[in-house]
């Protein structure tokens, strides 16, 4: 399936979560946004916002942490030295600085942080030119997501930079490369979206994640409405509460609403 678009994207540089600091408002400086480090870090680099939050969302449902640059003046400034990043996905025709001034200034920093080209400069004097400036990968567009995720997997493993470090609430746990979920150590059955939907909240722990976001993360694309959030929350709520029961425990995670902010993953309390 090649690449589809939506609506709107998050701040420049800024995490694609519901930290109120990464609302959805464009600005011109590089925010850095609390973010779960079991999760590889991934700069998305691309000027047109609907495909910056169709990529962003897609990259969040495999498991990785992804923040957006919207041109290449704000990318100089989120990739300084120290930066936090394990790959960046790089387009080259963006405003203010383009995608290859942007990666000579990184490798003339001595920055080995691995780069992927996306653009639609197809041609091959465009990829040797991106190549020899020491891009690791290029992609033209339209590209399959599929494809996209695939190169960016082998660039992260040879790099050393992929994580695969369970994800966990509690006794709830999720395998982030297979999307297997174990509650007290049992496997619970879950269909594609309510996985995509446990995973976008066992990444932000203590956080409320909105309903929009959900939506976003989730439905992408797709023509459903905001209360398909309400009924994807309701079936995870049930599976949660049928696994322990089956096993003659009492609920120990939950999901809980936090009215006008979001969904968020909690403790009930008498648990323990």
């Amino acid at each position: 399936m090649k690449i589809k678009t939506v609506a709107q994207v998050n701040g420049p540089c800024a995490q694609h979560h519901s930290d109120p600091r990464c609302g959805p408002k464009l600005s011109n400086t590089c925010q850095s946004c609390s973010v779960n480090t079991l999760s590889p870090r991934i700069l998305l680099v691309e000027d047109t916002p609907d495909i910056a939050l169709s990529l962003g969302a897609a990259l969040r449902q495999g498991g990785m942490a992804v923040d957006f640059a919207t041109d290449g003046l704000q990318a100089e400034r989120c990739l300084q030295s120290g930066h936090p990043f394990d790959a960046v996905l790089l387009d080259l025709q963006l405003p203010g600085q383009d995608g290859l001034s942007v990666l000579q200034a990184l490798r003339a920093r001595g920055d080995a942080v691995p780069v992927l080209i996306l653009t639609a400069r197809a041609n091959v004097p465009d990829r040797v030119l991106g190549l020899n400036m020491g891009a690791d990968d290029y992609l033209p567009k339209p590209f399959d997501l599929s494809e996209l995720e695939a190169r960016l997997q082998v660039l992260l493993r040879r790099h050393g930079r992929a994580k695969s470090t369970a994800l966990r609430w509690g006794t709830l746990e999720m395998q982030p490369d297979s999307g297997a979920v174990q509650l007290h150590g049992q496997l619970l059955p879950l269909t594609q979206r309510e996985a995509a939907a446990l995973r976008v909240l066992l990444m932000s722990p203590q956080r409320p994640v909105s309903k929009e976001q959900l939506h976003t993360e989730v439905f992408a694309d797709e023509a459903a409405g905001l209360d398909a959030v309400e009924v994807l929350i309701y079936r995870l709520r049930k599976k949660l509460e049928a696994s322990a029961a089956s096993q003659g425990r009492l609920p120990d995670v939950a999901i809980t609403t936090f009215r006008g902010m979001g969904y968020m993953l909690t403790s009930p309390a008498g648990s323990a």
